[in-house]
């Protein structure tokens, strides 16, 4: 793994990606989407922020006209593990979104962390990973380390 903090300017700038983030259509929080987006940039990523309450078909046509290495879905609300399905379950319709990878975070269900049942509920309709509860940060940031670019500007777990 690569950590992106410890490379020189012009190395991290060969492990930037292009990076979508945003909620789910039933979330109206906007704090955690900033602090991601500003997390990210600081990794030296391209962001786009889509912002909060982004309908599954909106979060469709960005990710076809934009094509981005990585989509982030935040939540607070605690309705992301319903949402959340949803959304991925578009986008991985889409034929020429397979490869994108697409992780979902933050306060995703009502009661708590859902554990491994949730966590596998989630990536069986299409995400690539889960991060929930106090050691969802820690995670990712260890899964956006991981990361490299290849060939077409799509992101793939390192080993």
């Amino acid at each position: 793994m690569t950590d992106l903090d410890a490379l020189p300017t012009a190395a991290r700038a060969e492990h930037c990606l292009d990076i979508l983030v945003t909620s789910v259509a039933s979330d109206s929080h906007t704090w955690n989407l900033i602090y991601l987006q500003l997390l990210l940039q600081e990794q030296g990523h391209r962001v786009r922020n889509l912002g909060s309450c982004v309908p599954a078909a909106m979060l469709l046509t960005e990710c076809l006209r934009q094509q981005p290495d990585l989509v982030v879905i935040s939540s607070v609300n605690g309705h992301g593990h319903l949402d959340g399905m949803a959304a991925v379950r578009t986008l991985r319709e889409q034929p020429r979104l397979a490869a994108m990878l697409v992780v979902i975070g933050g306060q995703l269900g009502i009661a708590g962390p859902g554990g491994q049942r949730r966590r596998h509920e989630l990536t069986a309709a299409g995400f690539d990973a889960v991060f929930e509860g106090a050691a969802g940060l820690p995670a990712f940031r260890r899964y956006l380390s991981g990361l490299r670019i290849e060939q077409g500007h799509r992101a793939r777990a390192g080993s």
